[in-house]
């Protein structure tokens, strides 16, 4: 929710800039006569105190009860990063490191990793990354094996070359042929489709004219269905995000009360409400930060969160991004969010290529 920058004149925008700045670099409340020599505007000390009053008034910035200095409020913070942030370009170091560690051939899960731990590591904040649902993922190749006469080994190769194993009841016993053609069969038929569509499309097979399919086009259909039942259509919570680097927050004043910061840490621990958060990102387009409240998770309130979504072919299948405190370096956390975002996607696109 972007907030009106207009409702400010020069000056108090200067002004609060300033006094954000300040406050993110030292986490100290500002002051009206270090504002004023900080601010490089000709104002007295008494001028910077009024301007100060009216920002305090518009819910920009308050007083803490141990300090004469400002700090900014969630409302300040909104404005600073929708209008007034200086978004600095990553430094040729940060860069070199981000670029580097996505240019080895790793697997997609292990590019995800890597993209959590780089976050964390640049930023010095809490790594978070959603995982893409295999619902979003094409398929590569079925393989079905004997393994009793009523089991069967199905594995499932995905085009993420994310391998799953599923071990299936059957109600008669196959042979290793006819596993291998009815393997075969479902190649031609599913190759490249998510889940989603090659459960749909064996319901359209299984609905036409049985007498239309031969029993071996039947066979495999049935035992396709057997396997993509046994998939569950979203991974438990705890599997379906990471967060890297939590220890982190341990090193700003932002979270000195510790029941605050044990709310936080449950809360990476559990996933739920990390994992909620991310998945209303997933259809944004580029960076989006939430401050305090505007997450939607109580949780959170008192921290800040960077997201950009990952992609494979247009397609956003999951979400990355810092959580921290509000006073965060924005300049430099938004264009690392950013980065690794399109590092990852472009990465991610050169395993199925």
């Amino acid at each position: 929710m972007a907030t009106e920058k207009n409702s400010l004149n020069e000056r108090a925008q200067q002004l609060l800039k300033v006094l954000i700045e300040g406050y993110i670099l030292d986490g100290q409340p500002v002051g009206s006569t270090t504002l004023a020599k900080r601010s490089g505007l000709k104002l007295s000390p008494a001028t910077v105190r009024n301007v100060m009053a009216n920002l305090e008034d518009q819910g920009y910035i308050h007083a803490p009860h141990t300090s004469a200095g400002r700090v900014p409020t969630a409302l300040g913070y909104r404005l600073f990063v929708d209008s007034l942030v200086s978004v600095r370009e990553l430094d040729a170091k940060d860069l070199s490191s981000l670029q580097s560690r996505f240019s080895d051939r790793y697997t997609n899960s292990e590019l995800i990793q890597t993209a959590s731990g780089l976050l964390s590591n640049i930023t010095q904040l809490a790594g978070v990354v959603s995982l893409p649902s295999i619902e979003t993922v094409g398929i590569r190749h079925i393989e079905f094996l004997y393994l009793s006469k009523d089991q069967i080994l199905t594995v499932l190769v995905m085009n993420d070359n994310d391998v799953q194993n599923r071990i299936i009841q059957t109600d008669r016993e196959y042979t290793s042929s006819e596993l291998q053609q009815y393997g075969n069969y479902l190649n031609e038929q599913l190759n490249g489709m998510d889940l989603q569509k090659a459960r749909a499309h064996m319901l359209d097979a299984m609905r036409e004219d049985r007498e239309a399919l031969n029993r071996m086009m039947l066979s495999a259909i049935e035992l396709g269905e057997k396997t993509f039942d046994s998939i569950p259509d979203k991974m438990p919570a705890q599997e379906s995000c990471l967060v890297v680097g939590k220890t982190n927050l341990l090193e700003y004043d932002d979270f000195a009360d510790m029941s605050t910061l044990r709310q936080i840490f449950n809360a990476f621990n559990e996933k739920r409400d990390m994992l909620s958060l991310l998945d209303n990102c997933i259809q944004a387009q580029g960076v989006q930060i939430f401050i305090g409240r505007e997450s939607g998770q109580a949780v959170f309130d008192d921290c800040s969160l960077v997201t950009a979504p990952y992609s494979i072919d247009d397609k956003h299948i999951g979400v990355l991004g810092v959580i921290g405190p509000k006073r965060m370096q924005y300049e430099r956390v938004i264009p690392v969010v950013d980065i690794t975002s399109r590092l990852l996607s472009a990465a991610l696109r050169s395993n199925i290529s």
